[in-house]
């Protein structure tokens, strides 16, 4: 699994200016995402989505604040990284916003749509991450995340963010764990 994450990749995260604790973060969710990928069984871009996961938080080199997403689709660009990664990054912001959504928080107003399953899975990795490393599960850690996604969401603000962001981030979960049970089933 981590074969999936390139020391080259990380070493492009340290010299954009990323901090060792967003890298740290960044490793997390590129592991939970090839992890899940890999559970749905279903066809995917691996690379994409290790990738994707891996730089999510480029632009946090430069800032926290909510356009950290936009300023690392720009620092990616910059680089040379694919359009596809360089999307992920600009997108990824509280799970693919649409234009009102960009338009109310001050971000290029555009759609920001989650088209493909490889975003909407580096995009339900990084919110596992977040309950995980955050200790907000009460049972395994691991599987807590998932099993308590919907009640976390919907029970504490700081994951769910809004009722349409809840909603957008309870599709994922759904489409994403209806995958993995219909691979566990069948295999």
């Amino acid at each position: 699994m981590t074969n999936l994450i390139h020391a080259s990749d990380i070493e492009i995260l340290r010299k954009a200016g990323v901090l060792e604790d967003d890298i740290q973060h960044c490793i997390k969710v590129a592991q939970k995402a090839i992890e899940i990928a890999i559970r749905t069984g279903a066809e995917i871009n691996m690379e994409l989505v290790s990738r994707g996961a891996l730089f999510h938080d480029l632009g946090k080199a430069k800032t926290h604040d909510m356009d950290h997403g936009k300023i690392g689709a720009e620092i990616g660009r910059e680089l040379g990284l694919p359009r596809e990664l360089t999307d992920i990054m600009e997108k990824h912001i509280r799970g693919g916003l649409t234009e009102p959504e960009a338009k109310e928080l001050n971000l290029p107003v555009k759609d920001y749509t989650l088209r493909k399953l490889e975003e909407r899975i580096v995009i339900y990795a990084d919110r596992l991450v977040d309950i995980i490393t955050d200790g907000i599960v009460t049972i395994s850690k691991e599987i807590g995340a998932e099993e308590q996604f919907e009640e976390i969401l919907t029970t504490i603000p700081k994951y769910g963010k809004n009722e349409v962001t809840i909603q957008r981030y309870l599709r994922y979960h759904r489409e994403i764990q209806g995958l993995i049970e219909k691979e566990a089933t069948a295999g």
